[in-house]
């Protein structure tokens, strides 16, 4: 057997014993390795610009640049690394502005160590990590945003199967449930997810159906 895929996490918290804590948790699974704690946003943003973890794991409240600001650039100068908010606030403008500052998931911090570290391999995966709730909130918001569709720049951008994925992906289902439902396996799916979050400069399947919704290639109808 080969050696286990890290998956690489910067933890932003301006609380010591929540990043002492939150090491300590994740650490704990052999798959998942800490690569960088930052105590505000602007540090949060350095050490992704230098070690480019797969996922940062970001709180709101922080000195010197909050979650929102961070999280705009940390995608600016690392597309690829997922950044999962974990946080106290639940309103709505915090939710609406992080996903739209490219969060790809939204948690709680009442939530369970397991459910936690369950999020992480999901955002990881290209699968949403956001509460059902939650995520019909964020499909109704940016569906209104939508402008007209270029059918040209659709077909320049996406296969038609790509195009499946990410309407099975924006119904919610995992990628076992795509694979089953198109007849393909599981890694088949996640590497069309890969080859879509490439073409669209995205790092989740979150920021992946947002912006598909905002350009006009899926519609609400489509996400139910």
């Amino acid at each position: 057997m080969g050696p286990v895929h890290k998956i690489t996490v910067l933890i932003a918290d301006d609380h010591d014993l929540v990043r002492e804590g939150t090491r300590e948790l994740l650490e704990r699974e052999e798959d998942l390795l800490v690569v960088a704690e930052a105590g505000d946003g602007r540090e949060a943003v350095r050490l992704t610009a230098k070690h480019h973890p797969n996922v940062a794991l970001m709180d709101i409240d922080m000195p010197k640049l909050n979650g929102i600001g961070a999280t705009k650039e940390i995608k600016s100068i690392s597309p690829s690394t997922a950044v999962l908010i974990l946080t106290a606030y639940d309103d709505d403008q915090y939710v609406f502005a992080l996903i739209d500052a490219g969060a790809a998931g939204y948690l709680l911090k009442n939530v369970r160590g397991r459910d936690l570290i369950a999020a992480i391999r999901a955002v990881h995966a290209g699968e949403s990590a956001l509460h059902p709730v939650i995520a019909r909130k964020v499909l109704n918001r940016f569906t209104h945003r939508t402008r007209h569709p270029d059918v040209e720049s659709i077909a320049a951008e996406l296969s038609d199967r790509e195009l499946g994925v990410l309407r099975l992906a924006a119904k919610g289902m995992t990628n076992r449930d795509i694979a089953r439902d198109l007849n393909l396996s599981e890694r088949t799916i996640q590497a069309h997810l890969s080859t879509i979050f490439t073409k669209m400069e995205v790092g989740s399947r979150t920021e992946a159906v947002v912006q598909a919704l905002r350009e006009g290639w899926l519609t609400l109808d489509e996400t139910l």
